[in-house]
């Protein structure tokens, strides 16, 4: 295991064209304490997890101490931003630290957020504030352990550096771990600016990386596939964050990776009660990015970045890559749902049970992911109205689906679907206790709901940090029981205050 000084620093990224980036060092953070430090990202890196003991550790991830190898840069980028074209972004507070790369090969971007400012910075102060890199910190390893492709983070360092925002709040950084940082928006910037050359370098050091298998192909077959692949990724992705209940909340191009990972957390959110325009973000006023507009905006933002690539793509041939999106969007969304169902076969009427699922759902107010949580209570074997009705899964009879129905109002609707429910798994010969064994491995008891990580911060700005560590642990395998830990499985308390997420989150 290498220790902090003495990571396997490889860094390619800043031997491409000085054009990518600006070479730049972080402004360190002043007293700078560890809040927080990810064992398993920690194993990733083959870095010795003693290493959220060693004294340096604060001051390496605040900027305080460039650690041996590491070539800090920030890099360039453009987006769609909330659909509106801005030419320049880039790295305005976060650092490019270098990249890690273990014994399997495995190559590791760490990538340093709340660093201080940069050219792109656009007039902001560069911070990150630890209300934000606490949600980071979390979500990254709440949809890792449903999953869902993402970065990840290995730690968190904090200051009582004041940051303005909505309010005074403390400083912090994250240090952020990924195969790669290339967004959509890296590929606009270069092809906005008429700059072909810094187009094709982008693409070929990307497909060489994280493509390896289209390396052999002729270069107009291997850019078309490369396009076409970075598509079906992101099908996949937005899959599993609709079947997981998951608002991205800024679906920016410059917020989305050509590697097909979640990118950039910040004023996301988990469906609590279902509503399918869930807006997460305080800041999208026109709904832009509602939870059931991010399958339409993952297609938008393919076909940004196909028009970045048209001077290695024909036309034709990327609209056809296009297509791919939808194809793998709709395979997989079908697939995964049918898993939180408990379908071991694949039916033309599962998309309408899926449908009139969500329907009730909404019309309820029904919390997503105890509805889901509980419906391997469903006996396929008798009426799933019957009260008197075996529970097969724990062999004692009972009233197994009051549960499920306690979650509705309105129970007629909900008893027609269950009839429905019951009648498919008995048409495909459900054996109930293996059902719901698969089904407790797919639906989880434990999503991270924004008070959860609320009460993490308001602990955290006391110097409370052990929640941290305790829901890390938690949300790295949300569908086991844990325990003493089932209070973090509830919706909110009715009533209780919303808690707001914008951009600055």
């Amino acid at each position: 295991m290498a220790s902090l000084t003495r990571l396997p620093f490889h860094n390619s990224y800043a031997r491409l064209h000085p054009a990518f980036y600006e070479v730049v060092d972080p402004t360190p953070l002043p007293d700078p304490y560890l809040v927080a430090f990810n064992p398993d990202a920690a194993e990733l890196l083959e870095l010795d997890p003693a290493a959220s003991a060693d004294a340096d550790l604060p001051r390496c991830l605040s900027g305080a101490k460039r650690m041996p190898g590491a070539e800090p840069i920030a890099q360039a980028y453009a987006g769609h931003q909330f659909g509106v074209w801005v030419p320049r972004l880039g790295d305005g507070r976060a650092f490019l630290l270098g990249e890690v790369r273990n014994s399997r090969g495995e190559s590791w971007d760490l990538h340093l957020k709340g660093g201080g400012t940069t050219r792109f910075s656009r007039g902001g102060d560069g911070r990150s504030v630890l209300r934000s890199a606490i949600r980071e910190y979390l979500a990254g390893e709440a949809l890792h352990g449903l999953g869902i492709p993402t970065t990840r983070a290995l730690a968190i360092v904090g200051s009582d550096l004041p940051v303005q925002r909505e309010r005074i709040e403390t400083a912090a950084t994250l240090l952020r771990q990924s195969p790669s940082h290339v967004r959509f928006g890296t590929f606009e910037y270069f092809a906005a600016r008429g700059e072909t050359e810094r187009v094709r370098e982008l693409a070929d050091y990307v497909i060489a990386k994280h493509f390896a298998a289209l390396g052999g192909s002729p270069a107009d077959d291997r850019y078309r596939r490369f396009f076409g692949e970075v598509c079906r990724r992101t099908g996949r992705l937005i899959a599993g964050w609709m079947a997981a209940g998951f608002a991205h909340g800024v679906m920016n191009t410059d917020n989305m990776s050509v590697l097909g990972l979640t990118l950039d957390y910040g004023p996301y959110g988990f469906l609590d009660q279902y509503d399918a325009g869930f807006i997460c973000n305080h800041s999208d006023t026109e709904g832009r990015y509602g939870f059931d507009r991010q399958p339409a905006v993952g297609l938008w933002n393919c076909a940004r970045l196909g028009e970045a690539l048209l001077s290695l793509v024909d036309l034709e041939a990327a609209q056809a890559e296009l297509e791919s999106y939808r194809e793998e969007f709709a395979g997989e969304y079908g697939r995964l749902m049918r898993a939180k169902l408990g379908l071991a076969t694949e039916r033309e009427e599962d998309a309408g049970l899926v449908r009139d699922a969500l329907a009730l759902l909404q019309e309820g107010r029904v919390d997503y992911a105890r509805f889901f949580r509980e419906l391997d209570r469903i006996n396929s074997q008798q009426s799933t109205v019957n009260e008197n009705s075996l529970d097969s899964v724990n062999g004692q009879r009972s009233t197994v689906n009051r549960v499920v129905q306690s979650l509705f109002a309105d129970r007629r609707g909900i008893d027609a679907w269950l009839e429905r429910y019951s009648a498919r798994l008995g048409a495909e010969g459900s054996v109930d206790a293996e059902r719901a064994a698969r089904m407790r491995r797919v639906n989880p008891k434990y999503v991270l709901r924004n008070w959860i990580a609320q009460e993490a911060i308001e602990r955290a700005e006391a110097r409370e940090l052990g929640l941290i560590e305790e829901l890390r642990r938690l949300l790295a395998d949300p569908f086991a029981e844990h325990p003493g830990m089932a209070r973090y499985a509830e919706p909110p308390v009715a009533g209780s205050p919303e808690v707001p997420v914008s951009c600055s989150s």
